[in-house]
């Protein structure tokens, strides 16, 4: 019989992990959890609380199954481990504490099943991590933890104040609790923290004493967790968490999912919720002849060089090449120009390290800047291939004809309007749900408005540059927020740092710490 103690040997043997996913941040899923999802065949999880990024880390063809859909899923279980399945049964937080893993492991024990625990970050330590409670220190080594959502606990076993006590389950039950122990002996003067929906960017954290914690607390929502003792005093100095500068801020990226990934995993570091909505369309031009004939004039040495100032462009030559079987090879003996940080990193991954850049202002007219005048003596073609979109302004064209060179302006992709936007999202942006924009160009402005309505005015409005903000003004929008310089993350590093000020202006004036949303009429306010 295959157990804990007879492991299988044969790799393709069916077996079955229990695996803990954290307390609800995804980034706190362990390194073993994730190549255990990536080799499942099945995955067992209660879908409706496991992030979304966590599962997507399972392999595309694996089986999902909800276990609030499947009467015994044990059962369910052992059948795809005895057909030689992976079977990877997911728990919130670690499998051996407050979970399955006494009952799965005894059932799989029997049932002569293999299984392996994969351990994970439980709440009972990663919430008070994450609201910057340490649960020891140099004065307080001991620590209890108590599971009170069945009730029926005997607080007495709880009274030593000297032990920090660390409770679960006590969402509708916060006064019983703390009346419970202060009948035990515990003073009412205890320190006492309650966090709820901790990990999340939905996290808050209240701190006060046993007598005042019910009322302070009240309205917070599951899941919910306690802790008592002079540990709490600590919350001043070391709550990291819920003091970053754009915590729990909602805000909207008007680009793609593609286009977003990386300006929203900065927005994520900054403590905020990133929703995605694309405003354009990027589309093939309706004609591709002219980008062919460019492309085979690349190879045959018509251009001296190619200026790319956008990633689509990079995307859409490097698109026709493949289609002809080429690669970087081809840009040999080209000079190549690059506007903007992404456009350049773009270029890069594909093999191509750009020879000029703007030194100042990444935009056409910074490139004409440092652009070298024609030299019928050093430069053997006077030729600038400029794919780029079909709206693309005359600027750079003027510029550079104004220094002696010859462009050949190629329409790479066209941009189109994008379908509006998801009825919540659409009433979101209008009704002041989001505390932040995020424009990146001027076409973002005029599109987002065009196709989900103008945003609310207690939203923080942020502009990568100046003709961007002068768009938004023209829409009758307040710019709050205005990029030092024009890339994406220049821009998400200036909107972290007014929500930096803001935040500290609150504290000194003894506001309550409220994001933008939360100012608007009628919005929920929560002490």
């Amino acid at each position: 019989m295959n157990g804990p103690g007879n492991p299988v040997t044969d790799p393709d043997a069916g077996r079955v992990f229990l695996v803990g996913t954290g307390p609800g941040d995804p980034k706190l899923l362990t390194l073993r959890a994730v190549e255990v999802l990536a080799g499942a065949d099945v995955v067992i999880a209660p879908v409706a609380h496991v992030h979304p990024e966590v599962l997507a880390h399972r392999r595309a063809d694996a089986e999902l199954v909800d276990d609030a859909e499947t009467a015994d899923p044990v059962k369910l279980a052992v059948k795809h481990a005895r057909a030689g399945r992976r079977v990877a049964r997911l728990f919130l937080g670690d499998p051996a504490l407050a979970c399955g893993m006494a009952s799965w492991g005894e059932a799989l024990y029997k049932a002569g099943v293999s299984f392996e625990v994969v351990s994970g970050v439980s709440a009972l330590t990663g919430v008070p991590g994450y609201a910057g409670i340490p649960l020891t220190d140099d004065k307080h080594r001991e620590v209890r933890f108590i599971d009170a959502s069945e009730g029926g606990v005997d607080w007495a076993a709880f009274s030593d104040p000297s032990a920090t006590l660390v409770i679960a389950g006590v969402e509708h039950s916060v006064a019983e609790v703390c009346k419970s122990l202060i009948a035990v002996g515990r003073p009412d003067s205890t320190p006492a923290a309650m966090t709820m929906l901790g990990t999340s960017t939905e996290q808050e954290t209240v701190v006060s004493d046993l007598k005042r914690l019910a009322a302070e607390s009240k309205g917070m929502e599951a899941p919910a967790m306690i802790i008592v003792g002079d540990v709490a005093k600590w919350r001043d100095k070391l709550g990291w968490f819920e003091a970053k500068p754009l915590f729990g801020w909602r805000v909207l990226v008007p680009r793609t999912k593609e286009q977003a990934a990386s300006l929203s995993e900065q927005l994520r570091s900054y403590g905020a919720v990133p929703d995605e909505v694309p405003t354009i369309s990027v589309e093939p031009p309706r004609t591709p002849q002219q980008m062919e004939r460019a492309v085979k004039g690349l190879v045959t040495g018509r251009y001296e060089w190619v200026v790319f100032t956008s990633t689509n462009a990079v995307r859409a030559v490097r698109e026709k090449f493949h289609d002809y079987g080429l690669d970087a090879r081809a840009f040999a003996g080209l000079k190549v120009a690059a506007v903007g940080e992404a456009t350049a990193r773009a270029l890069v991954e594909f093999g191509v390290q750009p020879d000029l850049m703007p030194s100042g202002q990444q935009s056409s007219e910074g490139l004409v800047e440092v652009w070298p005048p024609y030299d019928e003596d050093l430069d053997p073609i006077n030729r600038v291939l400029l794919p780029r979109a079909d709206i693309a302004t005359d600027t750079l064209i003027a510029g550079l004809t104004g220094l002696g060179w010859e462009c050949e302006d190629v329409t790479a992709y066209r941009t189109v309007r994008a379908a509006p936007p998801p009825a919540p999202i659409r009433e979101a942006i209008k009704g002041g749900g989001f505390d932040a924009v995020l424009f990146t160009s001027s076409s973002t402005v005029k599109n987002l408005i065009g196709i989900a309505g103008k945003p609310h005015n207690v939203t923080v409005i942020a502009c990568i540059g100046p003709q961007t903000a002068k768009t938004a003004e023209e829409y009758g929008l307040r710019v709050d927020v205005m990029s030092p310089r024009p890339s994406v993350q220049a821009l998400a590093e200036a909107l972290a740092e007014y929500g930096a000020k803001r935040r500290a202006a609150q504290i000194e004036n003894g506001d309550p710490l409220r994001k933008p949303s939360q100012m608007r009429r009628g919005a929920r306010r929560r002490k």
